[in-house]
């Protein structure tokens, strides 16, 4: 246990020591551009993808520099989709961690323009690196499938179609697996490209797939238990507490963590700290 938390101090502190290095420098003039993606960056996310980048790649024999540009790219693409979300043509929240969102602290159009910014300078951060350019390519690839129209993106519109109608489990499902699990799938693949492990990517996808979801319907279980604290909640929009009652939903998130557990078990290395964390999210109150 000692070394789990000592692999993921490493990792979290080689996050937070290099990722403000990707944000890129603006002139004066437009300035607020750069503060906003840094205000974001910064708002106290669990860096759950970029750890997961640098874990796979380390496992499967790689090292954390070479990871690092995919770890940002990935975190990058994550926290644009936060502001994003966050707007009111999407979620409309007002608070995102404790703090202001983008968008109340920066103005509508500054944040809309500090997500599209992050979005766009996370290829850049990729490209950055100094892998062969073979890998280079198989990771911008993989980041744009999985953050795209038949990922992330693709997510995000069932999202919206949600608000307009109630979901059953399998749309649920298929919003969830393209919503939370597809970046965590890039994360994942990213990290295997970064050690140049091409073999070990379905079973980093088949682990980032279940893991995404059970991921998911933690989420909607606290969420759930804020009760009307929550947007969520208060729009009657479908989660999987509302669809399945709490147990049955608890019951869910244990399968799906079964599940990712079991893929790991498909890899020639030691997965031991990614089955930890697997359990700690599962697990995790907030």
């Amino acid at each position: 246990m000692n070394e789990n938390n000592d692999i993921l101090k490493r990792h979290t502190e080689f996050i937070e020591k290099n990722i403000m290095s990707y944000v890129p420098k603006t002139d004066d003039a437009y300035n607020i551009i750069e503060q906003a993606m840094k205000y974001s960056l910064e708002s106290g996310g669990k860096r759950v993808r970029p750890v997961l980048t640098l874990e796979f790649c380390r496992i499967l024999g790689g090292n954390a520099q070479d990871a690092m540009p995919f770890a940002a790219a990935v975190e990058f693409i994550h926290t644009y989709s936060l502001i994003h979300d966050d707007l009111p043509c999407m979620d409309n929240d007002d608070m995102r961690r404790g703090k202001p969102s983008s968008h109340i602290k920066f103005g509508e159009a500054n944040a809309l323009l500090a997500g599209d910014a992050l979005l766009t300078h996370a290829f850049s951060c990729a490209a950055s690196s100094e892998l062969c350019g073979k890998r280079v390519r198989e990771a911008v690839s993989a980041l744009s499938e999985y953050a795209g129209v038949n990922g992330m993106i693709g997510g995000q519109i069932v999202d919206l179609q949600g608000e307009n109608k109630r979901f059953n489990a399998d749309e649920l499902f298929l919003m969830d697996k393209l919503k939370t699990s597809a970046l965590i799938k890039a994360a994942c693949v990213l990290g295997c490209i970064a050690a140049d492990s091409m073999e070990s990517i379905p079973a980093a996808v088949d682990f980032a797939e279940n893991l995404g979801l059970a991921f998911q319907i933690v989420d909607d279980i606290l969420d759930y238990l804020e009760g009307e604290t929550n947007s969520d909640i208060v729009s009657g929009k479908s989660t999987y507490v509302s669809l399945l009652g709490l147990e049955n939903a608890r019951k869910k998130a244990d399968e799906y963590t079964a599940a990712a557990l079991d893929a790991l078990d498909k890899l020639d290395a030691d997965t031991s700290f990614l089955k930890n964390f697997a359990l700690k999210l599962l697990k995790r109150e907030s």
